[in-house]
């Protein structure tokens, strides 16, 4: 067993190919337990935050950040999955008590819980004016084959994606992971057909990570004879950008009429962060008071 979230990249010694491979169990736990997910729901959810971190681990600057939304027409509503450009991710998935019987055993119907109606955006913001956004259509619901159809047509790069998360009979996650292979221009298809000839091979990912002590043995499966270089490695983390201070700066941006009316219905300022599930209460004269703040 992995004891650690982590990333790496790699690139083979002619820089035709690049592997990025994470593993994210105590994150994608974390988040199971924030959101108190169902089985398929955690799938679901693992899957798009561990992808949002991988992709993540492409952003250059401090401040920039990346937002890979799934809104599919099943039942699980909208999937968004925030990170930074350090490591650090944090995800909601709009229903999360949605559960659907497996399609076999070992199989969540994440596909149908997701639904094949709809997009998937991508969304990066790097501090220029507008940020980039991509979106595409949804082709299967399971997020490892629609990631690959976004790279493809929005961002011309054929890729083979895996992502895997591994649900334990307590609905605790046991693991999870995933890994994005991709040609740079130029490659080799010989050098590409051999290395997902390695992954078609091997279990899926979250097995194979679940059996796994680190992410090094695993990449070495994957390139086999191909002589390559890690070029990255960088820890995981369940990070939320919420904080009191912020929030009550976003309340105080209501108007009198909206806090007196929300105040008078219930007694008080309450807010719940979507993604991490933190609840902050502020009393009226908190928000009045920064709203009278230069």
């Amino acid at each position: 067993m992995i004891a650690r979230d982590y990333l790496l990249k790699a690139m083979d010694k002619d820089k035709q190919i690049r592997v990025t491979i994470a593993h994210s169990t105590a994150l994608v736990e974390e988040a199971h337990r924030r959101h108190n997910t169902s089985a398929t729901a955690s799938a679901a959810l693992g899957r798009v935050l561990t992808a949002a971190l991988i992709m993540g681990s492409d952003l250059k600057n401090e401040k920039d950040a990346l937002t890979l939304r799934v809104n599919g027409d099943g039942i699980a509503g909208p999937i968004v999955a925030s990170v930074d450009s350090v490591g650090h991710g944090r995800a909601f998935i709009s229903n999360p008590a949605a559960d659907l019987p497996s399609l076999y055993p070992g199989k969540l119907a994440v596909g149908e819980l997701v639904g094949r109606g709809g997009y998937l955006e991508v969304i990066k913001d790097t501090g220029l004016k507008q940020p980039f956004v991509g979106r595409v259509n949804l082709v299967s619901g399971e997020i490892a084959e629609d990631l690959s159809s976004y790279f493809l047509l929005s961002e011309q790069v054929p890729s083979l994606v895996a992502l895997g998360v591994l649900v334990d009979t307590d609905l605790s996650i046991k693991a999870a992971g995933g890994l994005i292979i991709q040609a740079m221009p130029g490659a080799d298809d010989m050098v590409l057909e051999k290395i997902e000839n390695n992954v078609l091979q091997m279990e899926s990912i979250s097995d194979v990570i679940s059996r796994s002590q680190d992410l090094e043995s695993v990449l070495a499966v994957i390139m086999g004879d191909i002589a390559y270089d890690v070029i990255a490695e960088r820890p995981l983390d369940f990070k939320c950008t919420c904080g009191r201070e912020r929030l009550a700066a976003i309340l105080a941006n209501l108007s009198r009429e909206e806090l007196a009316e929300t105040i008078e219905q219930t007694g008080k300022l309450e807010v719940s962060c979507n993604f991490c599930g933190e609840v902050y209460q502020f009393s009226g004269q908190e928000i009045m008071e920064k709203k009278q703040k230069p």
